[in-house]
């Protein structure tokens, strides 16, 4: 039998020569018997079959033999992969040798390509690169199970524009790396410190990260947040701005609070306002028609108040029901809730509905600008003034809408904002409205506002004010990689350096993204492989060893990020407002309830050094690139021990994170969880974390109405921040790319 090589030449199929290729990828897993994948291969074989043919399906028959009772074959499966990479990389980059080639060409062939931005080679010598070329590790190629593998290699490896394989999984992990550190005194030792936990997987920095660190455009974060105005200056240049960000691969959160309701007055002349549907469905073209370089479409989540007139129409945006010109299918809903309305639903009490223009008119102070104590007490005087109009409806009928439309559609996302603004560690500077795209980032909001506009010579010039334009640079902490306390310091130290670095090097889309970014130095350090870490350590997800672990390892990880970003800014300086914040005066420590010595030793070095970064901990969905790392998504609960993806012309087996005998029995599936085990969990963490979690529920269509009201209740009785999707079992729901952490 004849095969084609990949240079295109015939000759007679030698079998040991594929013999000693099933073999090598055989080899550590003795459970996978080569004679096996030979077996099945055989069928397979025609006559001027291509070389690159019958590696694809030797692959594809590893993958397809992956099992509950045999879940390695889908890192035999994975190392077939990295062997035809190899191939496809040596021919395209044309050198004649199996394996990684010269990184230093590798450089600047791909920057000559226009695929490599300039400064790598402006930052770094010819033996700098060598020296960080002979560092890479190729064994660690085989750390991937075949789905991670594959992910990366579609979606993040640079290709040429006919989609050749140009770049090789160590070469792309140096490559972000040497990026991340091109501006440290000592880069080299940096660059090898941020290539080894990425390259052992033991963390994973954000999509945008991943995909465009060493690239020419170097837009690197994953999510902004911008607040509207109620004007029509501000409304378009939200949608403006969103178009930039969109442009560039970002997700994007937008709150609306602020826009006057359907029937307000204009200018004088009553009952004209469009209210806030009309802008909304404006912000659902623009993520539609500005997609994200074809990849996808824009993403936006847009949030407004429960509090606010046009909350009912609101909450029918994505729902089935009603009025198709009242509908934005696009976009994601977030609604805003204070403490007060909570408890209105718990006494199955009235709640007022408000005109924010109305309020800010006849009262002289804007509601959505104060929260706790101050904005009940605010809300009180609205419904004492006989003067301003509103809808009295009872609070409980407003939940049913929410929960309908939550399980219709898994949204609207619940920012609960009493929670999020007592624990604001820079509330001295402002106000956090809404959050973003994924519910885990909570920092101050404030709209951009225009001031004047002068033209001379046809030149016209615009003074703007930037608002406070909220930022999201995460990494996420690989638990089922790293899982003890030194480890977790170690990896925990290079990240928070690694997301400080993101804020400098950024490729901004818009200006106020930079201003606000520079100002705090917000950085949003998750963690994924949470469930993997539980099934691992022998915890079953319905216990209290679960609550009391839970709570022991975030402590942990909190004290290990706030001493990492003390010692930079020892360093470095600190974040340009510290002064005034919780963290400069200690009560961010108090509040927590951190008295143990080592906590009070850290205490008083914030006090005298500062911090860098104004908010620290965020935990994002991090659904692809969890994919990448081989651990479980987030904090979410595995959805299926054993599952198929489907694949254009194949299909994927997959088992959940090392499973064996000892590790199944504590995989149970998120489904069949008791969700107030979730819960309370969540509010264990959430302690901890000074931003938010991307925290899901999951439900069966048999779940009642009273049900489903105890989750969310119990979610804001636990102190959760927020909620993300409810994820329906019968219910497809999409998963946010940007903030894949």
């Amino acid at each position: 039998m004849d095969i084609i090589k990949r240079n295109g030449q015939k000759e007679e199929l030698i079998f040991s020569k594929l013999k000693k290729v099933i073999d090598f990828s055989c080899v550590g897993y003795n459970d996978c018997d080569p004679l096996e994948l030979e077996t099945a291969l055989l069928p397979y074989f025609r006559n001027n079959i291509t070389t690159k043919e019958i590696q694809r399906t030797l692959t594809q028959v590893a993958v397809e033999k992956t099992s509950i009772e045999q879940p390695n074959w889908q890192y035999v499966a994975a190392k077939l992969l990295v062997y035809d990479l190899y191939k496809e990389s040596a021919i395209n980059r044309k050198y004649g040798y199996f394996g990684y080639g010269d990184f230093y060409s590798l450089i600047t062939y791909l920057t000559d390509k226009g695929l490599y931005g300039k400064y790598i080679l402006e930052h770094y010598t010819r033996e700098e690169i060598r020296e960080l070329g002979n560092y890479i590790a190729p064994e660690r190629d085989y750390l991937f199970n075949y789905i991670g593998l594959k992910t990366l290699a579609d979606r993040y490896l640079i290709k040429s524009f006919s989609g050749d394989v140009l770049e090789l999984p160590q070469e792309l992990f140096m490559g972000v790396a040497m990026h991340l550190a091109m501006k440290e005194d000592d880069k080299l030792a940096w660059a090898r410190k941020f290539y080894d936990v990425l390259s052992r997987l033991q963390m994973t920095v954000a999509t945008p990260t991943l995909a465009n660190a060493r690239k020419p455009f170097h837009q690197l974060s994953s999510c902004f947040i911008d607040t509207v105005p109620d004007n029509l200056w501000g409304i378009y240049n939200v949608d403006s701005s969103f178009a930039q960000v969109s442009k560039f691969g970002g997700g994007m959160g937008i709150y609306i609070g602020k826009v006057r309701s359907r029937g307000s007055n204009i200018r004088g002349y009553k009952g004209v306002a469009g209210g806030v549907v009309p802008w909304i469905k404006n912000y659902n073209n623009t993520a539609v028609a500005v997609d994200q370089l074809g990849v996808r479409s824009g993403a936006v989540a847009v949030y407004l108040d429960i509090w606010h007139k046009d909350i009912l129409d609101f909450l029918n945006l994505k729902t089935n029901n009603g009025d198709d010109r009242m509908k934005a299918h696009d976009i994601f809903p977030g609604v805003c809730i204070p403490d007060l309305f909570m408890r209105k639903v718990k006494e199955r009490e009235n709640f007022c509905l408000f005109d924010p223009h109305e309020v800010r008119s006849l009262m002289g102070w804007a509601l959505e600008d104060s929260w706790g104590e101050e904005w009940e007490s605010r809300y009180e005087e609205c419904v004492s003034n006989p003067n301003l109009s509103r809808d009295e409806v009872p609070a409980i009928d407003i939940m049913k809408r929410i929960l309908t439309s939550s399980f219709e559609t898994g949204t609207p996302f619940v920012f609960f904002r009493d929670a999020v603004n007592r624990a604001n560690p820079n509330k001295h500077k402002g106000v956090i409205y809404c959050s973003n795209l994924c519910t885990e980032i909570c920092q101050n909001m404030s709209p951009t506002e225009y001031e004047s506009s002068t033209h001379e010579d046809g030149m016209i010039t615009t003074r703007v004010k930037s608002g406070d334009y909220v930022v999201c640079n995460l990494s996420s902490l690989n638990l089922g990689r790293t899982r003890s306390r030194e480890e977790i310091e170690e990896v925990v130290t290079c990240q928070m350096r690694m997301m400080d670095n993101v804020i400098d090097i950024n490729h901004y889309p818009i200006p106020q993204a930079e201003i606000t970014n520079q100002k705090y130095r917000a950085v949003g350090l998750g963690t994924s492989g949470y469930h993997q870490w539980l099934a691992l350590n022998g915890i079953a997800w319905e216990s209290e060893d679960h609550l009391d672990k839970a709570d022991e390892l975030y402590e942990w990880i909190n004290f290990c990020a706030v001493k990492a970003s003390m010692e930079i800014a020892k360093e470095k300086g600190t974040y340009k407002v510290f002064e005034g914040s919780e963290w400069q005066t200690g009560e961010f420590f108090e509040r927590r309830g951190y008295n143990s010595p080592e906590w009070q030793k850290l205490k008083a070095e914030v006090a005298e050094h500062g911090v860098r970064n104004a908010w620290m901990f965020a935990i994002a969905p991090t659904a692809s690139t969890s994919l990448i790392a081989g651990s479980t998504a987030g904090i979410d609960p595995i959805f299926s021990k054993f599952f198929v993806e489907e694949k254009k012309n194949a299909v994927i087996p997959q088992t959940a994170p090392n499973l064996n005998e000892e590790t199944f029995w504590f995989y149970k599936e998120a489904h069949h969880i008791d969700q107030h085990w979730s819960i309370k969990a969540a509010g264990r963490r959430q302690r901890h974390i000074d931003q938010a979690q991307s925290f899901n529920l999951y439900i069966t269509p048999e779940y009642t109405a009273k049900e489903f009201l105890e989750l969310y209740m119990a979610a804001w009785e636990n102190g959760l921040k927020t909620v993300y999707y409810c994820r329906n079992k019968s219910l497809e729901v999409e998963d946010c790319e940007s903030c894949s952490a």
